[in-house]
């Protein structure tokens, strides 16, 4: 067990480094679909402003988009990228430990209790949570994917794209908790 917790560690190994360097790419492909959330928002406030409708036509069906670009798939492009925002990373923000928590009872213990504290919201809440959410988001996907939804009104096409992301989202939390987990109970067990 010693050794397997101690392969987990973030910090060490090749495999340390190939986990932080991912992390670091997916955030900046984060960073990136922000500013494309934000022109994204611009250009439909303009668009409806100058009620330019629709902004763009294909000449053929195009994946996600369909044959024109709407304001209405403007708009479903904006809730899409703002689910990927908030979904993907969400793993990598737990193992940074910038996620939220209660610190009033947080902040009144040392690293043992501060570990303690943190391994017994994992195992209660944490991981319990998601092994319920995650079975759900993927029929949520998969009903999706089987008839081939898509948007309403010229929105975007292919729902069950966006659809995938939460239980992508939740499965990368899932390890990422579990991951922290083990290494909490390797520094309780010292």
């Amino acid at each position: 067990m010693e050794r397997l917790c101690a392969s987990l560690d973030l910090r060490r190994g090749a495999s340390g480094r190939i986990a932080v360097d991912l992390g670091r790419r997916v955030v900046d492909i984060c960073a990136v679909a922000v500013i494309v959330l934000m022109l994204a928002i611009a250009v439909q406030v303009a668009g409806n402003l100058f009620d330019v409708n629709p902004l763009l036509r294909f000449g053929r069906d195009l994946p996600l988009l369909g044959q024109a670009l709407t304001l209405n798939g403007l708009l479903d492009l904006q809730w899409h990228l703002m689910a990927l925002v908030a979904l993907i990373p969400a793993g990598i923000v737990w193992l940074r430990d910038r996620h939220v928590r209660v610190d009033f009872l947080y902040d009144r213990h040392g690293p043992r209790g501060r570990a303690a504290t943190d391994l017994m919201g994992n195992l209660l809440f944490a991981l319990p949570f998601l092994a319920m959410a995650i079975p759900a988001a993927w029929r949520f996907a998969h009903r999706a994917w089987r008839v081939d939804e898509g948007g309403a009104n010229g929105g975007l096409e292919d729902l069950w794209l966006i659809k995938m992301a939460l239980p992508l989202g939740l499965a990368l939390l899932a390890a990422a908790v579990a991951w922290e987990s083990l290494r909490l109970l390797r520094s309780l067990a010292r």
